[in-house]
């Protein structure tokens, strides 16, 4: 089966990250969809990929240091296209609610920094939604794969890498995940690496 993956929703036409993208990505038949999860000040999971709020939003500094609020205030949606014009960052569960009744599996990614009691108020999130089958939590950092292991071992867990290094497969393994993404390019250079370096008999 072809996967088709709506990386932060459909953000081709829609602002990433934002209810329009998600519903989009639904009606145009997105096998899973993929989106970034970070958590306000006063602890409430919130749904944008950057770490600050300046580039997707009309306002500037850190999610985490900044009120669910102010956050979910913001517009999200005029720096794509000034049809968005007040389109909001989303709640982690009105996100959720948005794609419960959908068939779509959720690639549900943790940007750092990540604490322990974070990652336990959003599992119980996707446990309230009943989207423990579809969902695979994922993270860059492993420590935040391990919260992840040790919060909820019986979720699906990924590990994001942008490369293959030695350590790659036994992290993996150790971690339990189920889905490990270095880029296609990125595994066959590993493969030639591996062949020019493996022992050949001499003649």
């Amino acid at each position: 089966m072809r996967h088709r993956i709506g990386q932060r929703g459909y953000s081709a036409v829609a602002p990433e990250n934002t209810l329009p993208a998600f519903a989009a990505a639904v009606r145009a038949g997105a096998t899973h969809v993929e989106f970034d999860v970070r958590t306000t000040a006063d602890g409430v999971p919130v749904v944008i990929h950057d770490r600050t709020l300046d580039r997707t939003t009309t306002a500037s500094g850190y999610v985490g240091d900044r009120p669910a609020s102010m956050v979910l205030s913001l517009d999200a949606g005029s720096w794509f296209s000034p049809a968005y014009e007040g389109v909001r960052v989303p709640r982690l569960a009105t996100t959720l609610d948005l794609l419960a009744p959908a068939a779509a599996e959720i690639l549900l990614e943790f940007k750092s920094p990540v604490t322990v009691d974070q990652v336990e108020v959003i599992v119980e999130l996707i446990a309230g939604h009943d989207l423990f089958d579809r969902t695979t939590i994922q993270a860059v950092n492993p420590d935040v794969v391990a919260m992840v292991r040790a919060a909820a071992p019986q979720m699906r867990r990924g590990l994001l890498r942008e490369g293959v290094a030695d350590n790659t497969v036994p992290l993996a393994l150790e971690l339990g995940v189920s889905c490990c993404n270095p880029s296609v390019d990125d595994v066959l250079a590993a493969r030639r690496r591996s062949t020019d370096c493996s022992p050949t008999a001499s003649r």
